[in-house]
């Protein structure tokens, strides 16, 4: 088994070896080569030809606080209505803040000492903070954002049918704190007609 893949090495090399001795067999990989590049960059270039650009989440336009909150409030009258015995569910969430967007930073830190006399020396601590710059496709400029921080859940008050239950009860608020993994002082849920 070992003399056949060495004798299929040998012949592989000798095969190369041919086209590299070879005038025609170097232009004939040369030319291989150049066909394979303008393949490739040419179903780079019609990738996307014909179709509408699909959108990522990440050039999706971020949700303000109040659609969160919106959204926020539909998702979990859709799930609490979904809760044997709770009915049809109204839901109202407050949030403790707006979206907090974070952006990256470049810091400059310049520590000096100075040793004026034996006696005495000086310390000196500089620091520069400034956002990160990036330029678009159309040459506009903004900071470069790392990230965004939703606004925290301050309370949810749920009004439904069934809340006359106690377990109907303790059932949408344990769904809601899960959900939204808050304790369950902030969860208010009282019966409605």
């Amino acid at each position: 088994m070992a003399a056949e893949k060495g004798a299929r090495r040998e012949k592989a090399a000798g095969l190369f070896q041919k086209l590299a001795e070879n005038d025609r067999g170097r232009k004939a990989v040369v030319v291989a080569g150049l066909v394979g590049i303008f393949l490739i960059f040419l179903s780079g270039t019609l990738k996307g030809c014909g179709q509408a650009p699909a959108k990522t989440a990440s050039s999706q336009a971020p949700a303000s606080a109040e659609q969160y909150e919106e959204r926020l409030e539909k998702d979990l009258a859709d799930v609490i209505s979904h809760i044997s015995g709770a009915g049809s569910a109204r839901v109202l969430v407050t949030l403790e803040q707006t979206t907090e967007k974070v952006y990256a930073k470049d810091e400059k830190k310049d520590d000096r000492q100075s040793d004026e006399s034996q006696a005495r020396k000086e310390t000196e601590n500089n620091s520069e903070s400034t956002h990160t710059i990036v330029k678009g496709a159309d040459g506009s400029e903004s900071a470069l954002p790392v990230t965004e921080i939703q606004p925290t859940v301050k309370g949810v008050v749920v009004v439904c049918s069934g809340a006359g239950d106690p377990q109907v009860r303790q059932s949408i608020v344990d769904a809601v704190t899960t959900a939204l993994h808050i304790t369950s002082v902030r969860v208010c849920v009282v019966q409605g007609a």
